[in-house]
C-alpha cells in the first residue's frame, strides 16, 4: 500500500491512496489554515471507524443477520502534550436490520476489536478503546 501527500499551500494537503481516491486535509484557522479539509488526526479517526465498520458488517452478514445500516459514532480524547496521541477512543455502533440478534451483533464487535480491524490493534496500543451498540428494529 502506498499514499502520497502533496502540499497545495499554506496548512493544506492533499492525500491520494493506491485506490486513486484523494482526500484534502487541512488545518484550522489558528494554525495557518482555510478550514477547506478535514485535520490530519480526524481522518485516522474516520480511518478507524470504518474500518471497524466495515469488518462489523462483514461479519453480521456471514452470520445470516438483515443488515439495513450500520452507523459507527466515534469519540476521542488525545493527550495534552506532544505528541498529542489518542489516549481513549469509544466506539459507538448502531445497527439497524430486521430481527438482529444481539448476541451476534456483539460477537461481531468483538471479533473486529480483537481480531480483524487493523487500525484498532494500532491505535490500541496508546488509546484505550471501548465499544457499545444499541439495535434498531426496522429498514
Amino acid at each position: 500500500m502506498k499514499a502520497t501527500i502533496k502540499w497545495t499551500g499554506e496548512a493544506s494537503f492533499a492525500g491520494q491512496a493506491d485506490s486513486g481516491h484523494t482526500v484534502i486535509m487541512d488545518g484550522a484557522p489558528e494554525f495557518g489554515g482555510r478550514n477547506r479539509g478535514i485535520r490530519p488526526m480526524e481522518a485516522v479517526l474516520i480511518g478507524l471507524g470504518g474500518c471497524t465498520a466495515f469488518d462489523v458488517i462483514s461479519i453480521l452478514k456471514k452470520s445470516r443477520q438483515q443488515v439495513t445500516d450500520c452507523v459507527a459514532e466515534l469519540e476521542a480524547e488525545r493527550a495534552d502534550t506532544a505528541p498529542k496521541v489518542f489516549t481513549h477512543i469509544h466506539v459507538h455502533f448502531v445497527v439497524s436490520g430486521t430481527r438482529l440478534d444481539p448476541k451476534k451483533v456483539a460477537r461481531a464487535i468483538k471479533l473486529s476489536a480483537n481480531k480483524y480491524c487493523s487500525a484498532t490493534a494500532m491505535l490500541g496500543k496508546t488509546a484505550e478503546i471501548t465499544h457499545d451498540f444499541e439495535i434498531i428494529e426496522g429498514p
